[in-house]
This record gives C-alpha cells, sequence and structure tokens, in this order.
C-alpha cells in the first residue's frame, strides 16, 4: 500500500508541475502573438528609414563613413528569464568566436540578466542591463539602452568604433550580427538622381536626425525580434516538456495499476487462504 501512495504523490506532482508548464507555454504563446504585431510595423518603419538613408547618401557620398578595421562596440541581446532551451547557449557561442578573433577589437553591451549571468565577469564587457520579460517592457529597455549608448559612443576611447547588434532574429534559429553605424549595408537606391534632394536642413544636421531615427528605431526592432525568438523557444521548450512529462506519468499510472493488481491479488490469496484454512478447522 505504502508504495502506491508513493507513487499516487509523484502523479499528483507532476500533475501540478505539467499545470505550471502549460501556463508558462500559454504566456509564451499570448506574446508571440503580441509581438508579431509590433514587428510588423517595425520592421516597415526601419525600412522606410533606410531607404531615406540610402537615398540621402548616393547623394553626398561625402557622409559615407567606416568605422576602424576590426572595432566594434557589440550589443548582445540575450534572454531575462530562462526555460528557453539554448537561446543563450548559441548566442555565446558567436560571442566566443568573435572574441577569439585576434584582428578585431569587440566590446560588449549585454542584455538580459540571465545572459549576463552566464558571461560572467569578462574583461571585454563594458556594462550589462536586464533586458524585457514582456513587450510591454521593451520601451523601457530601449530607453536604458539607448542612454548607455550614448555615453559610451561619446567615450574617447570608442572613437571611430562602430556599433552593432548580435541577437536572434524571429526565425527559429536565426542568429543574426547586424552593423548598425555608421549607416551601412543600407539597401541601394532603387532609382538615382542627377542631383541630390533638396533639404531643409543643412545636410549634416539632416543626417545627425536620421541617424537618431534609425537608431531608435532599429534598436526597437533588434529588441522585439530578440523577444520574439525567446518566447518561441520557450513555448517550443515547453512542449517538450510536457511531451516528456505525459510520458512518464503514463508509466506511473501503469505502475500504479499493476501495483493495485498486486494488490488485489495478494488480497485474495489471503482471502483463499483463511477460507481453506477455516474448512479444515472444520473437519477437525
Amino acid at each position: 500500500m505504502s508504495r502506491r501512495r508513493e507513487i499516487a504523490r509523484r502523479l499528483d506532482a507532476l500533475s501540478d508541475i505539467g499545470g505550471i508548464l502549460s501556463a508558462m507555454k500559454g504566456l509564451a504563446l499570448m506574446e508571440t502573438r503580441i509581438l508579431s504585431d509590433f514587428l510588423v510595423s517595425q520592421l516597415r518603419m526601419v525600412s522606410g528609414i533606410e531607404t531615406a538613408a540610402a537615398d540621402f547618401l548616393a547623394g553626398h557620398a561625402e557622409f559615407v563613413d567606416e568605422p576602424l578595421p576590426g572595432r566594434e562596440l557589440c550589443v548582445l541581446v540575450g534572454s531575462e528569464q530562462g526555460f528557453c532551451g539554448d537561446f543563450n547557449e548559441a548566442l555565446l557561442a558567436r560571442m566566443q568566436a568573435l572574441c577569439q578573433d585576434k584582428e578585431a577589437l569587440v566590446r560588449w553591451l549585454v542584455v538580459g540578466s540571465r545572459l549576463a549571468t552566464r558571461i560572467g565577469e569578462c574583461d571585454c564587457v563594458d556594462l550589462a542591463q536586464p533586458g524585457a520579460i514582456v513587450a510591454d517592457e521593451v520601451p523601457a529597455v530601449l530607453l536604458r539602452l539607448t542612454r548607455e549608448l550614448s555615453g559610451l559612443l561619446a567615450r574617447e576611447e570608442y572613437a571611430g568604433y562602430g556599433l552593432s547588434a548580435l541577437y536572434h532574429g524571429d526565425a527559429p534559429g536565426d542568429i543574426r550580427m547586424r552593423h548598425l553605424l555608421p549607416l551601412r549595408d543600407l539597401p541601394a537606391p532603387e532609382r538615382t538622381y542627377p542631383y541630390p534632394a533638396e533639404l531643409n536642413l543643412p545636410p549634416i544636421e539632416f543626417l545627425r536626425e536620421l541617424t537618431g531615427h534609425y537608431l531608435h528605431a532599429v534598436l526597437n526592432e533588434v529588441l522585439y525580434s530578440s523577444l520574439m525568438a525567446e518566447n518561441q523557444q520557450r513555448q517550443a521548450h515547453m512542449d517538450r516538456a510536457l511531451q516528456r512529462l505525459d510520458e512518464d506519468s503514463a508509466r506511473l499510472r501503469l505502475r500504479y495499476n499493476n501495483q493495485r493488481q498486486e494488490e488485489i491479488t495478494e488480497e485474495i490469496e489471503i482471502i483463499l487462504l483463511s477460507a481453506d484454512m477455516l474448512g479444515e478447522a472444520e473437519h477437525v
């Protein structure tokens, strides 16, 4: 009886765990639906800014700039929470590969407490900050991130550095190393014009304002894409965990039923044995 009760307790515990995993899966699914709407509008905005920047630089080639070779300040966007499979491990593998390049000098700004904990203390990490758990927290994370980036890029030791982002794209398994500043890797202009566009601002001021808008929009896209991928991986991780939980529960139920059958068989044998003993006593 005690063994069967122990199995019953384990089944109850697995049922409780299954309820928690199902709730986490539901939250991840809800977040992916919310983020998909945000990403559509954000991608459209970034695409429009990149098109405008490409047209501007096509007419003002003197503003085309390149960072010092191998010098990058890279925003590494990981997860704030766990239970998302190898989400952070895949980023760490790419980060380590870049750090091993002796010709490159990459400095890192890490977003996501769970990822920052995995990295620990590293000489190449200049700053780490919390990330977003849900979509509503992305604007606050973006505000902190842009404030920190402004302070870092204003330092003399970062003169000539480019700005990049290493993050998970919204497509499964898509890890992107994206160059952000100075404006580069832009789409080719759809049309060429004999003269630069007429502006209401001096070109240098226009470029400064355009760069600020672009950085805000593209970092927003990066954070939303990363959070989308995180929730997609968490949903898949919960699916695998629930499947494994169902398999374990099925095995335990089988053991529970077998144990119950053994106990019933023992009870029947005891009853039959008692009946035989009573019959023999009556004959005596």
